[in-house]
């Protein structure tokens, strides 16, 4: 068993975040995992994402506030435990479009060797 309270998950920092304070809760630097990883984003009103895609299928559940997500073709604001699930490939922006911080949970397989 491997445990991460919240209050000493690592911090991680992605690329093109801004507004974002990134913590990992399982995986990488917190811990062993064989074949996903989980991740909490706290948005700051207006915090965001670039649009960009990656190899690998991500699943977003909103565990506070209001995020949207927004592809090439649609966009959709997620509620709280919405949740979202984008394929390999798949251009996402990320957005707190609201005037509170908003809590965005994230698990993502690692990439395959």
């Amino acid at each position: 068993m491997n445990t991460t309270r919240f209050a000493q998950a690592p911090a991680y920092f992605p690329p093109n975040h801004d507004g974002m304070h990134c913590l990992r809760l399982q995986g990488h630097e917190a811990g062993p995992s064989e074949s996903l990883w989980l991740g909490v984003s706290v948005l700051l009103p207006g915090g965001h994402t670039s649009l960009d895609a990656s190899a690998v299928e991500k699943h977003y559940v909103v565990l506070e506030g209001e995020v949207c997500i927004r592809t090439p073709d649609e966009a959709v604001t997620l509620q709280q435990f919405d949740s979202v699930r984008l394929a390999p490939g798949e251009a996402r922006q990320v957005s707190n479009p609201g005037n509170r911080p908003a809590m965005l949970l994230l698990a993502m397989p690692y990439p395959k060797a």
